[in-house]
C-alpha cells in the first residue's frame, strides 16, 4: 500500500470521485491536466477517463481500469477498489481538486525557490535574478488559470459588477485621462488591463499630453512613468512649466526673478504631493517594467516615452528588429492584463508620412512592427497642422491647435478632438477638465 501524504491522499480521492460518479468529470476536466497528477497511475486513470469522454463511453471502474490497461500502464483491479474505497463521496470533488492544485503549486514555487538560489549563488545581476523570478511567478499564475473555464453565470457577474462601479461613481474599472472630449471618445478612459498607443512625429507633443495625463491621474492614484528620453530632471522642469507659465527653457537655462522663484517652489511643492514615480535607469526591458511597477502600491495607469527604445531580452537580440519588437508588443500587452493596469506607450511614426501631402498620421504609419497595431486596445495620433508651417510664423506663446485622433478603438468608437498646446510651457488643455471631486483643493494641479 503507498504511503498517503495529503498532496497524494487529495489526487487520489480526485480519481475516486471520478470512478464513483462520472458526472463529476467535465467540472475536474476545467481544473486539471494530466500532468498535475504524481502518480503514473493516478494520471493513467485520469487520461482513460478523459479518453472514454471524448469518444463518448460510459466511465466506471471497470472501463477506466480496462481503457488505462490498453494505453500502457498496467493497474492492479486492487488499486481501483482501493482509490474508491479511500473516497468518502464525489460530492466534496472540487474540494480533492484544490488540495492538487496547491500542492503543485507549492512544487512549482519550491522549484523556483531553487532556481532563485542557484542564480544567487551563480552570482547573477540583482536585478536579471529579480526580473526573471516576476516572470516565473506570472507563468505560474498563468498555468493555474489557463485551463480554468469562466462559466456563462460568471461572466455576466462580472459585467454587472463593472456596471455597479460605474453607477455608483466608482471608475476603478478604468481610468480617465482628464481631458472630457478624449474621455468621451474612448467611453469614459482607459480600461483597466489595455494597451494604449499615443503615436505622432518627433516634437509633436507626445511626451506633454502623457505627462499632462499622468500628473491628473497621480492627483489621486500613483503613476509610474518610465522615461527613456528624458531625464528626470527635465521631466520636472515641463511639469514645473505648466504650472507656472515659465517656459521650460527657462527653467533649465536661465536665471529667475524672484517672483518667478517663489511660483516655481509653490508648483514644486504640489508636484511633489502627487504620486508620479519615475525610472532611474535610462535603458529598461519589458520585465524591468514590471518589477518597477509591481513595486508601487496600488498602481492605477503606466505610462512608457517610448517603444523604440525598450530593450528586447536578451535571448530575442539576435534576431531582426521586427521580430523582436513584436515580441516586445506582445510582452506590453501582457503586462497589462497581468497587472490590470491601462499601460499608454508612446510610439514614434514612420518617415513616409513627411512624404505624404496629407500628413495626418493614420495606423500603417506605426513604425517597425504591425503587431502594435494588432495588440493595441486603442490607437491615439497627435498632429498639429502648424509643426508642418514655417517656424518664424509660429509664436510658442500662442497656444496651438492639437488634433488628437482615436484610431482605433477596440471596446468602442473612434473619432478625434482639439486641444489647446502652449508649446512654451508644455500645457494642453481642452474645453473641459475633469477633476476627480475628491481631491484636495491644494494638491490640485490648476489650468489656466
Amino acid at each position: 500500500m503507498v504511503e498517503r501524504t495529503y498532496e497524494l491522499l487529495a489526487e487520489q480521492s480526485v480519481i475516486g470521485s471520478i470512478l464513483l460518479d462520472s458526472r463529476c468529470l467535465p467540472e475536474v476536466e476545467r481544473e486539471l491536466r494530466p500532468t498535475d497528477f504524481r502518480l503514473e497511475a493516478d494520471r493513467a486513470l485520469y487520461e482513460a477517463a478523459l479518453d472514454l469522454e471524448r469518444t463518448g463511453q460510459p466511465i466506471d471502474s471497470v472501463t477506466a481500469l480496462g481503457r488505462a490497461r490498453e494505453l500502457g500502464t498496467q493497474i492492479s483491479s486492487q488499486y481501483v477498489l482501493e482509490l474508491m474505497e479511500i473516497t468518502p463521496t464525489a460530492a466534496n470533488v472540487m474540494e480533492y481538486v484544490d488540495g492538487v492544485r496547491k500542492a503543485r503549486q507549492w512544487e512549482a514555487l519550491r522549484d523556483l525557490g531553487g532556481r532563485i538560489q542557484e542564480r544567487v549563488e551563480g552570482g547573477e545581476d540583482p536585478a536579471a535574478i529579480q526580473a526573471a523570478a516576476w516572470r516565473d511567478l506570472d507563468d505560474l499564475a498563468a498555468q493555474g488559470s489557463a485551463g480554468r473555464l469562466v462559466s456563462p453565470t460568471e461572466s455576466i457577474l462580472a459585467f454587472y459588477r463593472q456596471r455597479e462601479a460605474v453607477e455608483a461613481g466608482d471608475a476603478k474599472g478604468y481610468v480617465c485621462t482628464g481631458y472630457m472630449a478624449l474621455d468621451t471618445l474612448l467611453g469614459g478612459g482607459m480600461l483597466n488591463s489595455g494597451l494604449y498607443l499615443l503615436a505622432a512625429r518627433p516634437g509633436m507633443g507626445k511626451t506633454t499630453l502623457a505627462l499632462n495625463i499622468a500628473d491628473r491621474v497621480a492627483q489621486a492614484d500613483p503613476v509610474l512613468f518610465v522615461s527613456l528620453e528624458m531625464d528626470t530632471e527635465q521631466l520636472s522642469a515641463k511639469r514645473i512649466s505648466r504650472v507656472t507659465g515659465i517656459p521650460t527653457q527657462r527653467l533649465l537655462m536661465q536665471s529667475l526673478s524672484e517672483e518667478e522663484e517663489s511660483k516655481v517652489a509653490q508648483a514644486s511643492r504640489a508636484l511633489a504631493q502627487l504620486s508620479l514615480w519615475s525610472n532611474a535607469a535610462s535603458t529598461v526591458t519589458v520585465d524591468d517594467i514590471g518589477a518597477l511597477a509591481r513595486s508601487i502600491g496600488g498602481l492605477r495607469l503606466i505610462v512608457v516615452d517610448y517603444f523604440g527604445k525598450i530593450l528586447p531580452p536578451a535571448g530575442s537580440r539576435r534576431y531582426g528588429r521586427y521580430e523582436y519588437t513584436t515580441e516586445i508588443s506582445g510582452a506590453l500587452k501582457d503586462l497589462a492584463r497581468t497587472l490590470k493596469v491601462p499601460l499608454l506607450v508612446l510610439c514614434q511614426l514612420n518617415r513616409e508620412v513627411e512624404a505624404r501631402q496629407d500628413k495626418r498620421p493614420q495606423l500603417s504609419d506605426l513604425r517597425d512592427t504591425g503587431a502594435l497595431e494588432q495588440d493595441a486596445d486603442g490607437v491615439i495620433f497627435l498632429y498639429r497642422e502648424d509643426y508642418y508651417a514655417d517656424r518664424s510664423t509660429v509664436d510658442p506663446n500662442i497656444p496651438s491647435l492639437l488634433d488628437v485622433d482615436l484610431a482605433k478603438n477596440r471596446h468602442g468608437m473612434v473619432g478625434s478632438c482639439k486641444l489647446a498646446f502652449a508649446l512654451a510651457s508644455s500645457r494642453i488643455t481642452g474645453m473641459s477638465y475633469r477633476r476627480p471631486a475628491d481631491i484636495p483643493e491644494q494638491l490640485r494641479i490648476e489650468e489656466r
